[in-house]
């Protein structure tokens, strides 16, 4: 890596998404929104500084957390994602990314990690590259991880039926905060955008079948919104 770069270290493209991380397709539309020069590489969340993916390095500055590098971004380069917003639009925007990144992510989570059949066909493979002896017990150890980390954050503590009625509430109250608007906060797309749209995708993803993305699916304002995100930021993916 150059020391004169700005690189996003990411996960990898999967489970019919650019990415497999929302926080990163989060992080790399506000790149660019941004209109930033960025090389991408893949790592794991045991390489990331806090543990967690995403991060950059730029111009050997690291800067970990999808909220700290869009900060770090409008601030180093000045740039405001939210051009044009007031300072109630501003409070609502950070009160989605909270309702997406605090709630519905972890309905998302466990569907995908702790349901049988979509663990088996999903993260499970994460560990296919470890050595064969050792791979059914990797793969049982991270889905316990899982286990235990939705147990705390609480939504692990629900039977199946209940985090599907929670994560669908969240779906419908965004669906009905987008309305007919073609953006969140009206005619011009701002940063909430960019997190709304790398949560509904890992949601709405057909590679995963859950209630979830039946729910996202029964409100055609965000399928269409999904749609018109990937088409102006990830041209190229199939979707």
């Amino acid at each position: 890596m150059s020391s004169s770069s700005l690189t996003l270290y990411a996960t990898r493209a999967g489970f019919g998404l650019p990415d497999t991380s929302p926080f990163v397709i989060k992080t790399e539309v506000q790149l660019k929104m941004a209109g930033l020069v960025y090389d991408r590489a893949s790592a794991i969340p045991p390489q990331a500084p806090n543990g967690k993916l995403p991060f950059i390095n730029d111009h050997d500055e690291v800067v970990s957390d999808s909220t700290f590098i869009r900060a770090h971004i409008e601030r180093k380069y000045g740039v405001d994602l939210d051009e044009g917003l007031d300072a109630c639009q501003r409070a609502q925007s950070w009160a989605i990314e909270r309702l997406l990144e605090d709630h519905l992510y972890f309905a998302m989570v466990w569907f995908r990690w702790i349901d049988p059949e979509n663990f088996a066909k999903g993260p499970a493979h994460f560990a296919d590259g470890a050595p064969e002896a050792g791979r059914a017990q990797l793969r049982q150890d991270m889905q316990a991880r899982k286990a235990v980390e939705l147990h705390a954050q609480g939504i692990g503590r629900h039977a199946p039926a209940r985090i599907a009625v929670l994560g669908e509430r969240s779906i419908d109250a965004l669906a009905q905060l987008l309305g007919d608007k073609p953006w969140l906060m009206g005619e011009t797309h701002s940063g909430v955008d960019a997190a709304a749209f790398g949560m509904l995708a890992c949601v709405a993803t057909p590679f995963f079948d859950t209630p979830l993305r039946r729910a996202v699916e029964a409100h055609p304002n965000l399928i269409a919104y999904v749609a018109r995100m990937m088409q102006r930021y990830y041209p190229e993916h199939p979707w």
